[in-house]
């Protein structure tokens, strides 16, 4: 398994690293695990990415929360330990033994319909585990730094316009790289480019980039037509196809979105 060492760290010791650092570091690690991923558009098979590669457990479970509003669809377990899940056959709460280096995937997005949120959710669970943490001198040097035992992906964690805040807490910055990660392995930008200005070319679009808000063709086309091929070709949502978009500059997103 590719390793990438960070040298900044913010003020409660996350590793600090840029969208174009990811996205390289993706690259790399494909180019370890599959390289025909790098060749032409495809799907990543995320289970076999987690267990075999990443060399983690990966397991499907009801995950309990007390916020139905914040459901967590993915948990990342760095420390053994209990995690609560919700049983359907008992219907009650019940605690469930992790062993470290686990992942979880809410059997929510599992359901029919629902592939390439939970493609994506288990590559931004990926994201955690394989994203550099501190090594023990770093740990020397920040007293108050504790690793967190495991974290808890939110729904407004995943697929998430987070990219576009200056500012981000501790815990934002841990899930906005994992969910670069995820954009980035899932959709490599060395097969993606191409891809997308192939589609544009055969629909006689010969723009460098499309800007939405302004008519109701564009949007359509930057918002419709290139997400569901996008989708359609490596497994993902409509919506992280559009996010993927805009960062690599094919879409100048002019309209308000929620972060």
């Amino acid at each position: 398994m590719m390793k990438l060492q960070c040298t900044r760290f913010d003020a409660a010791g996350i590793p600090v690293l840029s969208d174009a650092e990811i996205d390289k570091f993706a690259h790399i690690v494909l180019k370890d695990y599959k390289p025909a991923l790098l060749q032409e558009a495809g799907k990543i098979n995320y289970a076999h990415f987690i267990e075999s590669y990443l060399e983690a457990d990966l397991y499907y479970y009801d995950i309990f929360n007390e916020d139905p509003e914040k459901p967590i669809w993915g948990m990342t377990i760095f420390e053994e330990g209990e995690i609560k899940v919700f049983d359907r056959d008992k219907l009650c709460v019940k605690d469930v033994w992790m062993g470290a280096r686990s992942v979880v995937l809410d059997n929510f997005i599992m359901q029919d319909g629902k592939e390439g949120l939970g493609r994506f959710t288990g590559l931004h669970e990926a994201g955690h585990l394989i994203m550099p943490t501190l090594d023990d001198a770093d740990i020397e040097n920040l007293d108050f730094y504790e690793p967190p035992a495991f974290v808890a992906c939110r729904r407004d964690n995943i697929e998430n316009f987070a990219s576009r805040r200056r500012k981000r807490t501790p815990e934002e910055w841990r899930e906005h790289q994992a969910d670069c990660f995820a954009g980035c392995i899932a959709m490599p930008t060395v097969t993606f480019l191409p891809f997308v200005r192939q589609i544009l070319r055969d629909h006689g679009i010969w723009k460098p980039n499309l800007t939405t808000g302004r008519d109701e063709d564009t949007d359509y086309i930057a918002e419709e037509l290139l997400p569901e091929f996008i989708s359609e070709a490596y497994g993902v949502s409509k919506i992280a196809a559009f996010i993927k978009l805009v960062k690599c500059g094919i879409v100048i997103d002019r309209k308000p979105r929620k972060v």
